[in-house]
């Protein structure tokens, strides 16, 4: 029998929406780049360099998966390669203080993800309990 959590992340991702599934891809280079910091912070090279390639990684799909027919798209990407450039520096000379300020880019970008997912959440309920009326 497979891991219940496993088995629930699975089905988190199968049923999400692309903002959801975007915001999922945030929390989880933020999770690679805390890893990092405390493979750094303990010595740890071979962990820190699994954990910043993971975070370039997602990274990398970020930037794959935008339209650049969007305004925002066009204004994320220099940012997202500003962060996978940084990434490669940070992993390069070991550095906490690079992935703090990634940290720091992305936790705003999330943040705002975040709202505008709830946001969007929102209004899609407000507009099923409106048709449900009818």
């Amino acid at each position: 029998m497979a891991n219940p959590y496993e088995a629930y992340q699975q089905n988190s991702v199968m049923t999400a929406s692309p903002g959801e599934l975007t915001l999922m891809l945030y929390n989880g280079c933020l999770k690679f780049i805390k890893q990092g910091k405390v493979a750094i912070e303990s010595n740890d090279s071979q962990e820190k360099n699994v954990n910043i390639q993971k975070a370039q990684k997602i990274i990398m799909e970020l930037m794959t998966t935008l339209n650049m027919e969007i305004e925002l798209s066009q204004q994320l990407m220099p940012l997202y390669d500003y962060v996978n450039r940084r990434l490669i520096e940070a992993n390069i000379k070991q550095s906490v203080e690079i992935l703090e300020e990634i940290e720091g880019i992305l936790s705003g970008i999330r943040d705002s993800w975040k709202q505008a997912v709830q946001t969007t959440r929102q209004q899609n309920n407000v507009q099923k309990q409106a048709v449900g009326r009818v």
